[in-house]
């Protein structure tokens, strides 16, 4: 089930932004965190079974389109359909509006929507 990030879960949040590549360093993942916290245009959402397990982010460019900046799951928990499963939650949330992709993001979201 997908859930929206609160502060709450910030330590989980910054945990698994951490398997991203582009955000193992602790200012950069700083940064990140601030960036959803603050900004009304970046929406990151939580993976949650019984634990929290995985992270999806996107931005707002326009009111046509948004791109999936991070998609992480707790590595425990690969390779189950958890990735798939945010993306086509978040498609659900935001129905109509084309994805983007980032360099991060660009191969994996091209595998879902290839599927």
């Amino acid at each position: 089930m997908l859930i929206r990030y609160k502060k709450t879960f910030e330590k989980i949040a910054m945990g698994l932004l951490s398997f991203m590549p582009n955000e193992k360093d602790l200012k950069k993942l700083q940064q990140t965190m601030k960036n959803y916290e603050t900004d009304d245009s970046w929406h990151l959402f939580l993976w949650k079974d019984e634990d929290i397990i995985g992270l999806i982010g996107v931005t707002f460019h326009d009111d046509q389109s948004y791109e999936i900046q991070h998609i992480s799951v707790n590595p425990s928990h690969r390779k189950q359909g958890i990735g798939k499963k945010m993306v086509q939650a978040v498609k659900e949330i935001y129905p109509g509006k084309s994805i983007l992709s980032n360099q991060l993001t660009e191969a994996f979201i091209n595998k879902c929507e290839n599927e």
